[in-house]
């Protein structure tokens, strides 16, 4: 009922005349809108590309500041919560809240994954930190940088330091040396005088899809990211659902102690460029978006060039390839944590079903292969099946690139026989270190955990490895000596997953936290830890949570008197 003294549906309001002159939240300053809308100039201002965005502020002004939080929302018509939530949810991204002082102008990075820590980067850490001024210099730790056969790694700005000292880091301060180096690579001039994209513009022509995906299968080329899959089978699902259809690359290549992608990325990035779009052509992708880890500024200034390179020459059309920059946050690996990444939010696994192939990239049918795997897909089009299913060791067919460091000789990539024993592997590294005796190994990452030096006539491959409780994965193998504690190795590993959880479900979020404090301790409780490692594999959303339990089982089972 309207009061007595108004006239009927009429409600007089009440007030002292203080009421709020704006809306509530932070507001938006004409300095801050006109400096974003200068960086990101006529750039379309699409919701997927809120990261990128992010990239372009964060690499001008080295930080997300308040303000630019707020007038990078308004220039997109986002929440501030929104932008708020996605910068603040990957490792690159320099958040300072208005009482924050903005970090220092320059930072090192120092790799603290296995790799590294067995090759001192704790002790390098230290010493930096000592020795740089706080506030000219800031120095943090950091996840794995994909360079771990010349541990320890730092990242200087955007200059990686191979076999890093505090001597090498002085020099390159004194002379300014934070900027990206570009490694000697074939470009596509030298690519297309070897016969480069003729099996591709042969395939536009006259090609059969299902003729190609027959030499793909007859090849038993699987997905060399870790899944395994048999690469051809996926064309076939994504071709079964309407278009508009897209390819994704998954090259976050985050598993500490894998460095493949980036070998070959740096190296010959045009027999993977191939190989991405004769699989785009074979499921009619409407456009390719190659997503790549930060850590790769050399691979991706390659990138950048040789797809500039390709548009030129006519072979792609423009911004048919879309080159997405990852920013930290290995659980981006993940290929449905990359297609909402490259969405432009955080990297959060789906639920599946449905699966990607269904609906994957704006909820469209998403073909997703690894970089190494189009490498591969390129060859066998062009040489046939042969070029794999003709190579049989210890009773497996093909060819495995597997990712070497630690103790041994000659780390890197080595490409050897699928059937390689860990025993085969560390010959071709030239043997251990001198001084070390083999203890154990990790067979693909901190995933697939350790196992000791006895066993070591088990082929490194797709399928061997699963009744010992671990798998080959993206073949990451990590070797460890007599010098070595597995135990330490297992919290190394764990306080990896710790830091890199996305937090989305309680069995992987807490379950790791919990994980790295109980193996702080002198002596394990075993009970303990085994029902937490059954509880986060059987709940966790995604495979970080189901195998992050691994390192810990396969110390309690193999190295038990460490514990």
């Amino acid at each position: 009922m309207a009061p007595l003294d108004t006239p009927s549906g009429i409600w007089k309001k009440k007030g002292t005349g203080n009421s709020r002159k704006q809306p509530k939240g932070r507001q938006v300053t004409d300095t801050a809108l006109r400096q974003v809308g200068e960086l990101l100039g006529d750039r379309p201002r699409n919701r997927d590309l809120l990261i990128e965005f992010l990239h372009i502020i964060q690499d001008s002004c080295g930080h997300l500041s308040a303000e630019h939080i707020a007038a990078l929302a308004h220039d997109m018509k986002l929440s501030q919560a929104e932008v708020y939530e996605v910068a603040t949810f990957y490792a690159h991204f320099d958040v300072v809240g208005e009482d924050q002082t903005p970090p220092p102008p320059l930072t090192i990075r120092v790799c603290d994954s296995l790799s590294c820590e067995l090759a001192g980067a704790e002790k390098l850490h230290r010493a930096l930190e000592e020795g740089l001024d706080p506030a000219q210099v800031r120095v943090l730790r950091a996840p794995c940088m994909g360079r771990c056969d010349t541990a320890p790694v730092l990242e200087l700005g955007h200059n990686h330091i191979d076999r890093a000292t505090p001597e090498k880091v002085s020099v390159a301060l004194v002379t300014g040396d934070t900027h990206v180096h570009l490694p000697d690579y074939e470009a596509l001039e030298g690519y297309q005088a070897a016969g480069g994209y003729e099996t591709l513009t042969g395939l536009r022509k006259e090609g059969d899809w299902k003729a190609v995906q027959e030499k793909v299968l007859a090849s038993g080329l699987r997905g060399l990211g870790g899944a395994g899959f048999p690469s051809g089978k996926k064309w076939e699902f994504v071709r079964a659902n309407a278009g508009p259809r897209y390819l994704a690359v998954n090259g976050d290549e985050g598993e500490p102690g894998t460095f493949k992608d980036r070998y070959y990325l740096e190296r010959t990035p045009h027999l993977f460029l191939e190989g991405m779009l004769i699989a785009a052509w074979a499921v009619e992708a409407e456009k390719a978006f190659i997503y790549l880890r930060d850590e790769y500024p050399a691979a991706r200034e390659i990138l950048k060039r040789e797809i500039a390179a390709l548009e030129a020459a006519g072979i792609v059309a423009p911004e048919y390839i879309d080159l997405r920059r990852g920013a930290g946050a290995y659980i981006c690996g993940e290929e449905s944590a990359m297609i909402e990444s490259i969405e432009g939010k955080r990297g959060l696994p789906r639920h599946r079903p449905p699966f990607v192939a269904k609906t994957g990239i704006f909820g469209q049918p998403t073909l997703v292969h690894n970089i190494e795997t189009l490498l591969w897909v390129a060859r066998v089009v062009r040489e046939g099946p042969e070029v794999l299913n003709s190579i049989e060791h210890n009773g497996r067919q093909g060819l495995r690139s597997y990712s070497v460091s630690g103790r041994v000789k000659n780390p890197g990539v080595h490409l050897l026989p699928a059937g390689s024993t860990i025993v085969d592997i560390i010959n071709a590294c030239g043997g251990m270190l001198d001084g070390h005796t083999f203890k154990a190994y990790q067979p693909g990452g901190p995933s697939s955990g350790l196992l000791p030096a006895t066993i070591c006539n088990v082929p490194l491959d797709f399928d061997t490895l699963q009744p010992l409780g671990t798998f080959i994965g993206s073949a990451a193998v990590v070797v460890l000596s007599d010098k070595d504690s597995a135990k330490a190795a297992a919290l190394n590993m764990l306080r990896f997953f710790e830091d890199e959880s996305c937090g989305q479900c309680t069995p992987c979020r807490t379950g790791c936290e919990k994980a790295v404090k109980l193996m702080q301790a002198d002596s394990w409780d075993r009970a303990l830890l085994a029902d937490l490692c059954q509880v986060m594999g059987d709940a966790s959303i995604c495979g970080l949570g189901q195998a992050a339990p691994n390192p810990i089982r396969s110390v309690m089972t193999h190295f038990s008197e460490e514990i």
